[in-house]
């Protein structure tokens, strides 16, 4: 019979509170029981046996550093953290401890992967393919170009009608997150790709929609089409994971830091709202800058390949 002070005692003490109490799925509370006897095991290897009690912070921090070094994956071990912490917050509000060893436990940051980007050869093989003469190929290559041009969002694009576009101005208003409204310069070859293409649209009879771009059934060009169009283009140059909008979003973003642009312009341009969240073209731009150096400099070889 388990002794109280045991922790697998608390461990089953907490997981039938979770099951009466909280009425967790029966998937949520394996979880929760896998991570609390994964931490059993660990210490019981560590240390012998343990008196719940006797767990401080060191040992919860041993114990992430070993998730750490078995190369766990930050889900993984941030599903843990979660579920110690979780256990030990039951302890303190039974009073069955004094003090929360948890509380000092921190999540490992998430580490950011750098997004994928089209190289300019890339990105100028598809805006210059030869396209044919008809009014949906010039509203394809519209889109192509007022994406690259501009970096606008999936959303933005979709949302544009005639009076968006400034031609004089060279300029686009775009409601962006929060409804925020901004303007956002636009290319010569954009903006002819657009006139081209509205040119060819005015031979079409009933169209009553405001809409920039439109489907054959005349009515605004949704999202999922918008979408498609970019990934049939992509899939012809680039061998990318995800064939999205975003890749040349990213990729407009990445090609004007490489040409010395201000972070923050490039900021204002994207509508983000915080700087460090586009900081992370910055990293591809100096993670590209490296590739080019070390394939590039005659002395820029690794340690060992001497």
């Amino acid at each position: 019979m388990l002794k109280m002070s045991s922790l697998s005692s608390q461990i089953k003490s907490f997981l039938v509170h979770l099951k009466k109490e909280k009425n967790f799925s029966k998937n949520t509370l394996i979880s929760y029981e896998t991570d609390l006897k994964e931490l059993e095991t660990f210490l019981e290897k560590k240390k012998g046996k343990v008196n719940f009690k006797e767990i401080d912070r060191n040992i919860l921090r041993d114990f992430v550093i070993d998730l750490n070094l078995k190369k766990k994956s930050f889900i993984t071990i941030a599903r843990k953290i979660s579920s110690i912490r979780s256990f030990f917050k039951f302890l303190k509000r039974k009073n069955i401890i004094r003090k929360n060893p948890a509380s000092y436990l921190i999540t490992p940051k998430k580490e950011k992967r750098l997004p994928e980007v089209l190289s300019v050869e890339q990105m100028i093989k598809i805006l210059e393919k030869p396209e044919k003469e008809n009014v949906w190929a010039r509203r394809d290559k519209a889109i192509l170009e007022l994406f690259y041009s501009t970096g606008i969002r999936l959303s933005e694009l979709a949302g544009l009608d005639f009076a968006s576009i400034d031609y004089t101005g060279e300029t686009i208003r775009v409601l962006g997150k929060g409804k925020k409204e901004r303007i956002v310069p636009v290319g010569k070859k954009a903006i002819l790709a657009i006139k081209d293409y509205l040119f060819l649209r005015k031979l079409l009879s009933d169209i009553k929609t405001k809409a920039l771009f439109i489907n054959r059934q005349k009515q605004r060009l949704s999202e999922r089409s918008i979408a498609r169009i970019v990934k049939k283009n992509l899939s012809q140059v680039s061998e990318v994971k995800k064939k999205s909008p975003h890749i040349i979003r990213h990729t407009f973003a990445t090609h004007l830091l490489d040409e010395g642009a201000d972070l923050m312009a490039v900021k204002e341009l994207l509508g983000h709202k915080n700087l460090s969240t586009t900081q992370i073209y910055t990293h591809v731009s100096v993670e590209r800058l490296k590739k080019i150096y070390k394939q590039a400099h005659p002395r820029a070889e690794k340690i060992g390949e001497r």
